[in-house]
């Protein structure tokens, strides 16, 4: 079956149902989404032409290829910033003082580290991990936004899945405005509290939750199936685009619009 069923007759699933129609069995929700016409044609263009990339000039020139692979690693927003990304795969990261290692949001770190054109040159696309590894990275941001096009908790559920396991401190949920929402929302953390101090708010998040906890798959889906019941009370009937779950998605935090827009005029080192 190439798409994911939903129950005849019910016009309005609850977040939770909706979540675990999904979950219940990932590997088939995926491949459903790998099928569709659009992410399939985009999937083919990608595998065929990754291997002619040799450099960050040819990764660049390719605006369809280089999209897939911004979409895959959750960058997307962040396509255009071409003189920004360009900068980052430049220096690499294995200078603590490279610029991606300087951002405070773990994706750039990421991308640059599957794409590191900076240790590997010319050999940098012939690894897994730029190969399918992207591509199960894309499918998977796909499924998520299918998810949120119908019910944005589910959307912040999958992602929560996803991100939770690899955090190592409360901070990497305040980096993080998507992993937020979903403590806030779980713990019954008003949204003000975000104007508190960054420290305070570490260790109010830090006294009521063991991060080490999301490592333990059964711990991290109670976890997820109190967030799914509150935001179900608290956002009835959400939609997608409403101003309440606008505000609490995007993942991507740590850069400014005035920061990127002076990043943007930025050299690279040597240019």
């Amino acid at each position: 079956m190439d798409t994911i069923s939903w129950p005849q007759g019910v016009l309005v699933l609850t977040t939770f149902t909706s979540y675990r129609l999904i979950t219940s069995d990932l590997p088939r929700s995926l491949a459903a989404i790998a099928r569709k016409p659009q992410v399939a044609r985009e999937t083919d263009y990608y595998l065929e032409r990754i291997g002619e990339v040799k450099s960050i000039d040819d990764f660049l020139a390719d605006n369809r290829l280089f999209t897939y692979a911004m979409k895959a690693f959750g960058l997307g927003e962040m396509t255009y910033a071409k003189a920004f990304i360009r900068k980052a795969l430049t220096e690499g990261i294995d200078d603590p003082q490279s610029f991606a290692n300087q951002l405070s949001d773990q994706r750039y770190r990421d991308f640059v580290s599957t794409f590191n054109f900076a240790r590997y040159g010319t050999a940098t696309t012939s690894f897994e991990r730029t190969r399918q590894g992207t591509v199960d990275k894309y499918v998977r941001q796909m499924l998520e936004e299918d998810a949120g096009s119908r019910n944005e908790g589910v959307r912040l559920a999958l992602y929560f899945q996803r991100k939770a396991p690899l955090l190592k401190s409360a901070y990497g949920i305040l980096a993080d405005r998507a992993l937020l929402a979903v403590v806030q929302t779980a713990l019954g953390l008003p949204a003000a509290t975000a104007l508190a101090d960054i420290d305070l708010q570490a260790e109010m998040i830090s006294r009521r939750l063991d991060i080490e906890e999301f490592k333990d798959p059964n711990k991290l889906q109670r976890f997820i199936a109190r967030f799914l019941s509150l935001w179900e009370l608290t956002n009835p009937g959400t939609q997608a685009n409403s101003p309440a779950v606008s505000a609490g998605w995007r993942a991507g935090v740590g850069i400014t619009p005035s920061l990127l827009a002076s990043l943007q005029n930025l050299q690279v080192k040597g240019s």
